[in-house]
């Protein structure tokens, strides 16, 4: 069966593209991904990095309140009770991703829970494969894939995610466990850098953690750092263990020389891992355009389109500056609008 539009991915960018669709009638048929070891070991689980983000303060609509009882309202009892419990004190990420999900089966979004592994862009229609093999047609095809963070790969790492450990900066940093005390950040690039300057408005300190003897970031970003008297280098270290314990989360990290094998303890009450990201693009290598980095390109500015017409590409999958909820969700809207108005003008 030929689709009008397939999208692909269920972080914000997929599920604002599929609100969008599905009111202007296009019948999206939307993948979000399969619960499976491989999508585990890679970050790439369904939901997107929302599913990995504990309190969202900065998503327009949700300022601090109990949820709860909007939560049963809103959500299928069935998806709504693998939800961690809710805080009482805001919306979670899970919670956050999962009304938007919602949201969008209500539209009459149709969900396929299997990863796209091949898109055929020279067929017309476009031809995609899906993960248990089935072969799916579309006339018009959203990317929103996201991007995954880039992790150390330590066993006390993934066990404090979300209760001090975090990938994101902007995200996180203004969180009250973090405010007016010590954090960690493990980087040396520009995005590292510039976002423990941004840190210092909220923690008391920012121990900027590196493994080599000098910051790899810009000369300019380099010395703005280094004037900030609040962020303390770290050179010629890496993190061989988070520590903290279950009831406070994040308490220290564990540093160890890569020039002398000795160890130090830092006392922080969180770790930032701010080592990159890598765009969910593998299956799109020869497919559209991607930069050097992996994301998707867009062709035209102010516009979601692809070097190929009639695919389109939304969120961090192809976002390498701000990679933010509120503006995968932008770019959702945006690669909707793109498709229905690309369809409209090349389609009966």
């Amino acid at each position: 069966m030929k689709r009008n539009l397939i999208i692909i991915g269920s972080g914000p960018a997929a599920w604002t593209a599929a609100i969008y669709a599905a009111r202007a009638n296009l019948a999206p048929l939307l993948f979000e991904g399969a619960i499976s070891a491989e999508n585990q070991a890679k970050n790439t689980l369904p939901m997107g990095q929302l599913a990995l983000t504990s309190e969202v303060e900065n998503f327009p609509g949700f300022p601090a309140g109990d949820l709860s009882e909007y939560l049963k309202s809103a959500i299928d009892p069935d998806r709504l009770s693998y939800l961690p419990p809710h805080s009482k004190e805001g919306v979670s990420g899970p919670e956050l991703v999962e009304l938007m999900r919602q949201q969008a089966i209500n539209f009459g979004t149709e969900i396929i829970s299997e990863d796209v592994v091949q898109l055929n862009a020279e067929a017309r229609p476009f031809a995609l494969v899906a993960s248990d093999e089935e072969t799916y047609e579309a006339h018009a095809v959203i990317i929103a894939t996201g991007a995954s963070a880039n992790w150390l790969g330590l066993p006390s790492e993934e066990k404090f995610k979300n209760r001090g450990v975090s990938a994101c900066a902007v995200c996180d940093g203004a969180l009250p466990r973090f405010r007016n005390h010590p954090v960690a950040v493990v980087g040396g690039g520009d995005s590292a850098l510039e976002d423990a300057n941004y840190l210092t408005q909220f923690a008391s300190e920012v121990l900027l953690i590196h493994r080599r003897d000098e910051f790899r970031a810009s000369k300019i970003m380099v010395d703005r750092t280094l004037r900030n008297e609040k962020i303390k280098p770290f050179y010629s270290y890496v993190v061989k263990e988070v520590l903290g314990d279950d009831s406070a989360g994040v308490v220290g990290v564990k540093l160890e020389s890569v020039k002398d094998g000795s160890e130090t303890i830092l006392d922080v009450s969180g770790l930032f891992v701010l080592i990159g990201h890598t765009p969910n693009t593998a299956f799109l290598d020869g497919v559209v355009d991607l930069d050097e980095k992996k994301y998707v390109r867009w062709v035209q500015p102010g516009r979601t389109f692809t070097s190929v017409p009639g695919i389109f590409a939304a969120g961090d999958c192809a976002d390498s500056i701000y990679r933010q909820a509120n503006t995968a969700a932008a770019t959702g809207c945006m690669a909707a609008l793109d498709a229905e108005h690309w369809l409209r003008e090349n389609m009966d």
